[in-house]
């Protein structure tokens, strides 16, 4: 059974029950998830057949040809992820690496690795949108699933895998229901991990992500949306939506006493 093969910051694995019963129990046409991240809600989806045909699509190229990379040449790719270690000096060589300067496969590998090794999970770009985590010191990372990239592959057979904005959801009809995972509102000034892509992730995207969700409801097309519950949040979506308030586990902060449990919203 596939599972992430990315740990992603805003991952949804903790909140995998409270998201999937707000899912119809079978989706009749398409499923979008347009920020698709490490798509746990995906493989959960397509693990219990609850959909025959997805569109997944995110802002960030690299994340995109990494899964179009899982789906299309997993078994190259289970070789290429071999030929890397759990080293500091191994990790900032192959960080510095020019992807242009990669193949596809080598590229798809040197984003898993440096994910799967770089300090807790994080993906982050400087202004040149160069990758710039740094090395994790974790004990035994497991590099290279090679069951779980075979899993993976397989479920994602399913999808169309697309570069793109998330307004390409707009093309969503009546039977098919989207999943929106956007960067979210920081909780407070110093908390914002939007870094996924050069141009970030700004107010005026989440109120461009509200003009959306409105219009997919107009048109009785099913969607769910999660986000930081924040003033900011509850006044864009106070009107024409539905606001349920659950619990996740924050899991990435430099302090594991950070690690707590805080209030998330999911919108319909």
């Amino acid at each position: 059974m596939a599972a992430p093969f990315l740990k992603w910051v805003g991952g949804k694995r903790q909140l995998l029950g409270a998201i999937t019963t707000r899912v119809p129990s079978e989706v009749g046409g398409t499923y979008w998830e347009p920020f698709v991240g490490g798509a746990a809600l995906f493989f959960a989806l397509e693990k219990q057949g609850r959909i025959q045909k997805a569109v997944l699509c995110d802002a960030n190229p690299d994340l995109i040809e990494t899964f179009r990379c899982v789906r299309d040449e997993p078994e190259a790719l289970i070789r290429a992820l071999r030929r890397h270690r759990n080293d500091e000096e191994h990790f900032y060589g192959v960080r510095a690496l020019k992807p242009a300067s990669l193949s596809p496969v080598q590229r798809a590998a040197r984003f898993i690795f440096l994910n799967r090794c770089g300090y807790n999970g994080l993906y982050r770009v400087n202004s040149r949108g160069e990758f710039n985590v740094p090395f994790g010191r974790y004990v035994n990372p497991k590099i290279c699933d090679q069951d779980n990239i075979r899993a993976a592959s397989r479920a994602l057979q399913i999808a169309d895998l697309r570069h793109a904005d998330f307004e390409d959801a707009a093309a969503a009809k009546r039977r098919d229901f989207v999943y929106f995972d956007p960067p979210y509102v920081p909780l407070t000034k110093t908390a914002s991990f939007t870094a996924y892509v050069r141009q970030g992730f700004g107010p005026d995207d989440h109120a461009r992500l509200r003009t959306l969700a409105l219009r997919l409801k107009s048109r009785g097309v099913g969607f769910l949306l999660s986000n930081s519950s924040t003033a900011e949040v509850r006044a864009l979506y106070s009107e024409g939506f539905t606001l349920e308030t659950v619990d996740a586990r924050r899991l990435i902060n430099c302090q594991p006493s950070g690690r707590k449990s805080v209030p998330e919203l999911l919108i319909q």
